[in-house]
Formats: C-alpha cells, structure tokens, sequence
C-alpha cells in the first residue's frame, strides 16, 4: 500500500470511456462496419504492436517520425517494437504474406487502436480509434471511385446531409507531370513541394511562395505552382471526380493543395472536409499506394484506401447535432419498491429478456420509487414495471411508457403477450 494518492485524470492525449461515452463509440463502430460491410468489406485485425523497421522501411522521413512521434521502446528480446502509428503498413505486410492465397481484389476493413506521440488538440489525441478501408488488386481508376464512395457513404449513414462536408480530390501522379511542366524533373525536389503543399492553408501565401522559392530557386517556377495549387488554373479534368458525378456524388471537386503526408502515395490522394465554420477541419484521408508492398519482396500489389478517426468523427456528430442520443439505455426498468421485491424484480426481468427480446435492468437501488423512476426516464428508458408486495401477490403490474405516458395493467404473462404481438 502507498502513501502516494493517485491521481483520476487519465494518461494526457488519451481517453476513458464511461457507459456513455461507450455508447456512443459503439454506435460510431457499428455504422462503420454496418457500412463498409455493405460495400462487400471484409474485417481484419492485427496487433498492436509492431518492429520498427516496418516504419522506417521507406526513408529518412519515416524513421524521422518513428523516433520523434511514436511509442517507440526495446523489448526484453532486445527488439525494437513500435505501437502502431498508422495501418497501411501492416495490412500491405499480411496482405503481402497471404499473396498467393489470395483472390483479388480484395476489400478488407478495421478498426485499429492507433498511437502518435504528439501534441493533443481538437481532432488530435495520442491514442484514438480508426476506420480503415482499402482495396488490393484493382487498378482501375474505378477502385479509387469505389472507395471515396464509401467514405462519402459513411458519413451519410449518420444522418448527415452531403451539403455539410465536401470531398477534394487531387493526384500524385497528375501532380509530378505538372512540375516535369514547369521544369522541375528531381524526384526530392518534387516531394518538398508536396510536403510544403500539406501547410498551404496553414501559412500565409507570402510565407507559401517564400519557402517555395527556396525549394524550387526559380520565380517562374514559383507563380507557376502557386497558380495551380491555389486553384488558379480551372482548367483541369479528373477521371475520379467524373466518375463520382456518375454515382451521383457531386459534392466533390479537384483541390490541388490536398497532398497527405506519407510519400507512399502513387495516384489519387483524397480527403473529405467539413465545411461548416465550427469544425472547418479534414475528417478523413487516404489515396492510392501501388509500390507499398514492395518492401516484402515480390511483385507490387496496387491499393487504395483511407482512414476515418473516431475523435473527429464525434466532433462532426456533434457539431451538426447528428448524435443519437438513446444509444445507451434499456428497454425496460423493472423497479423494485423495497429490496424484499429485488429477486422476484430480477426474475421477471429475465422473463422479458428471453420472452419478449428486449433489453432489461433493475433498479436494487435504496431510493425512493419516485426517485427511480426519474433516473429512469432521464436515462432515456422506455417502459417501466414497478415491482411490490401488492402487485407480486396479485400477479397484476402496470406498465408505463414513459415517452407516451400511457399504461398498460396486467399479469406478467399479459404484458409479455402484448410485447411479443407487437401491440406496445
């Protein structure tokens, strides 16, 4: 035992999770998977622990983020393990080890706990929970349509309207074409620009067009760019756009300041923003990566895909009032009087849950009844049966339906009939 008193608060960047809040990341789940399920999604999982190698694999870049933004520690093996930062790389890593077994495409999905040692801010944590959607074996443009349309389903799937967010499209490859335009051939010059692209709407365009200049050391070269990024040139056409406004999607349009930070990106890269002045932020994010696998030996399989965090997903729910609220409560309270009624109050909640299929608590609280049946209704129940001696040696309840505020009077078996015939 120790003196020391411990503090509540949780580990900072991180979450608790009470009933509540349980809740709601239950729901957030189920619409994810319910979605992606629907698009023909398999569910996948891996651990979350990883060696580190599997991030620094592709440059400096990533070894950089490896020691200054991971959970980076030596096992008692002596290993060097990561908590995983991101998926992309260890679903390539399964799907690469499983090649031969495979029939593609495949479309695989999961929900992974994710670690970044980072500065905590709204939409940002150390550690949060994230969709992840990608599609192996399939070059066709038609996948990278695929896959927005899915993103953009899932957040239709919430209630949302596609009024209240946009989706920007821009390509990697369409961009390295514009800068072999505009004299630019050098691989690492190119990927400075799309690194400094990523800050655009985060620095001034005097600050933008400075640090280009230093990148690129040549002023034609410079107005050049900052034309296209900046939505200056409109005569550009997408094929992925086009193909969503074939779906029906039109909420979308070509934004070449949208570059995504991992250099594994080889195609389409695209992200999806809420548009509403209090949370005018990216919701989600992904693209095309056809050489990911590479670093597992073998011939390269093409992918695409995108990651959806649950921390920006509820900021989005409850900045358009779009949460539902009674995710968390029981069908049904059945309430004791005094705690002789306890046993017999449980007994017929069992009843009801294998009866009737509802979902039952009991209130064994010591309040008083009035009391109980106020913490019930602000919890959201439906109905309550209040359970005591006159009732339990009669055999006759009433049932109240606290929405409606009606009643329903009977034997346990009457109550239970109306429930199984559907007339409450």
């Amino acid at each position: 035992m120790t003196d020391k008193i411990q503090p509540t608060d949780s580990y900072k960047g991180v979450r608790d999770f009470y009933p509540d809040d349980m809740a709601i990341q239950r729901y957030i789940f189920d619409v994810w998977s319910q979605t992606a399920e629907s698009f023909g999604f398999e569910r996948y999982d891996a651990s979350v622990l990883e060696p580190s190698d599997l991030y620094k694999a592709k440059g400096a870049e990533n070894e950089e983020m490896v020691n200054e933004q991971t959970y980076t520690f030596i096992d008692r093996g002596d290993r060097e393990v990561t908590l995983r930062p991101e998926m992309t790389p260890t679903v390539a890593r399964m799907v690469a080890g499983r090649r031969r077994e495979l029939s593609f495409p495949v479309r695989w999905y999961s929900i992974p706990n994710l670690f970044r040692y980072e500065r905590p801010q709204r939409g940002r944590l150390r550690e949060h929970w994230q969709l992840n959607c990608d599609i192996f074996g399939a070059t066709d443009y038609t996948a990278d349509v695929e896959i927005i349309a899915l993103a953009s389903q899932l957040i239709l799937n919430f209630g949302a309207d596609s009024s209240l967010f946009e989706i920007r499209i821009n390509d990697r490859t369409e961009m390295r074409s514009k800068y072999r335009e505009f004299g630019i051939e050098d691989i690492e010059t190119q990927n400075a620009i799309t690194r400094l692209n990523d800050r655009f709407y985060k620095i001034s365009a005097t600050e933008y067009k400075i640090a280009l200049e230093e990148i690129v050391g040549n002023g034609t070269a410079v107005e050049q760019i900052y034309t296209l990024v900046s939505g200056g040139d409109t005569s550009d056409t997408n094929k992925v756009v086009d193909g969503l406004k074939e779906l029906g999607i039109t909420n979308v349009k070509i934004d070449r300041s949208i570059a995504r930070g991992f250099n594994y990106y080889t195609g389409t890269i695209f992200e999806i923003f809420d548009v509403s002045g209090e949370n005018n932020r990216a919701m989600l994010g992904g693209g095309r990566y056809d050489n990911l696998t590479e670093m597992f030996g073998g011939e390269a399989i093409s992918g695409i895909g995108f990651g959806m965090g649950d921390v920006t997903m509820r900021d989005f729910l409850e900045t358009h009032d779009l949460m539902t609220a009674n995710i968390t409560a029981p069908d049904l309270m059945v309430i004791p009087m005094d705690p002789a009624q306890n046993l017999i109050a449980q007994k017929i909640a069992m009843q009801f849950r294998e009866i009737a299929g509802l979902s039952v608590a009991t209130d064994i609280s010591t309040k008083k009844l009035g009391k109980k049946i106020g913490d019930a209704s602000e919890k959201l129940v439906n109905y309550v049966l209040v359970v005591g001696e006159n009732e339990t040696k009669d055999n006759t309840y009433t049932l109240k339906n606290l929405n409606e505020e009606t009643t329903v009077t009977g034997s346990i078996e009457d109550i239970l009939k109306k429930f199984t015939d559907g007339d409450l």
